[in-house]
């Protein structure tokens, strides 16, 4: 069996499986879609940590301003927002299908491009910061976001937004908001997995080598940064949105800021998975995601400490990730030739 027909029946499969999952496992429908929401993240974060070599830790603002942007959208497209998000509460408010679906396909869009432009300005900023530095930067634009999106009466204060609930069977609400989870997460792997093949690809490489030779060579760094950022954040913006949808109720730093749970649990996936690789930062949303569920379900009051320990292990005695051990241990599974001397040639 050839190579090319592997991969094709291994997509193949992939593709069947996330189609009748909801379905199959009907139960689990949230928690499916959660973990399509992971490896969204996993793989945009890995796209300028892992490619790319700036690791942030403020990715999680482009999902929680994704959520704030599609909900403030789809709401302003019918009611007066300020009425509509006041702390006394503006009355009851009524979304017909078209009002609820249109606003909702309009306000996911408008997040991701938002987003998109909020990156670009956030780069030119940050982007002047390196190593450890670059990291903190980014976490403290998302936790000053949180603040202050919390003292924005306007967009609902502390007390959040509440958006319509789906218009329809809940049952088929759960699968509706897998399909769009499991379409961006599948759109998002196909877009990176032709970028990386690109000479854009070899460039964010060449970035995260060597900045310094990359820019003498005449790789205009800073812009390769921008668009790798400004796409990683189009696809949370996304991804924010449509889970502002699906959450129903969402308020600032419990939701959508999260910084101390999605925000970390993104790069955690990755580590996990391995940076800077195409399956890595998949294999490790599914890990992570699995072993969370795990943990939350079964050792409850002890999940954080079990986290920390998973972290610890992957560090230490995983720094590669799975993808990095299994690429080092068996390599010829990845297509790496190894010459393997004789015992007579060894001597």
């Amino acid at each position: 069996m050839t190579k090319l027909k592997r991969k094709t029946i291994l997509y193949a499969l992939i593709l069947a499986f996330s189609f009748i999952a909801p379905f199959a496992f009907p139960d689990f429908g949230t928690q499916l879609a959660t973990l399509w929401l992971m490896i969204i993240v996993a793989l945009t974060w890995d796209m300028t940590g892992g490619q790319m070599g700036y690791n942030s830790l403020g990715n999680i603002f482009f999902y929680g301003t994704g959520m704030y942007v599609a909900a403030l959208i789809a709401i302003g497209m019918t009611y007066n927002i300020g009425d509509y998000t006041v702390a006394s509460g503006g009355g009851i408010f009524e979304f017909s299908d078209l009002q609820y679906f249109g606003g909702m396909f309009i306000g996911v869009l408008g997040a991701g491009l938002f987003c998109s432009a909020s990156a670009v300005v956030i780069g030119y900023l940050t982007f002047g910061l390196r190593g450890p530095y670059f990291a903190i930067g980014t976490l403290g634009v998302a936790i000053a976001a949180g603040e202050l999106v919390s003292n924005w009466d306007w967009a609902g204060g502390g007390q959040g937004i509440a958006l319509p609930v789906y218009p329809g069977d809940l049952d088929i609400g759960k699968i509706f908001f897998y399909f769009l989870f499991a379409g961006l997460g599948i759109g998002v792997f196909i877009f990176v997995k032709w970028l990386y093949g690109t000479r854009f690809g070899a460039a964010i490489n060449a970035i995260r080598d060597d900045e310094e030779k990359a820019d003498a060579m005449g790789v205009h760094t800073l812009r390769y940064k921008l668009y790798t950022w400004s796409m990683a954040a189009f696809f949370v913006g996304m991804a924010g949105g449509i889970s502002g949808f699906q959450l129903i109720h969402f308020e600032p730093v419990e939701s959508a800021y999260q910084t101390i749970n999605l925000g970390i649990f993104m790069v955690v996936c990755v580590l996990l998975g391995g940076k800077g690789t195409l399956w890595g930062p998949v294999i490790g949303a599914i890990l992570f995601h699995l072993f969370k569920e795990i943990t939350w379900n079964y050792l409850l009051g002890w999940q954080w400490v079990a986290l920390g320990a998973l972290i610890v292990v992957t560090v230490v005695y995983f720094q590669d990730g799975v993808m990095g051990y299994l690429q080092q241990r068996y390599p010829e599974l990845f297509g790496i030739r190894v010459e393997r001397k004789s015992t007579e040639e060894a001597a």
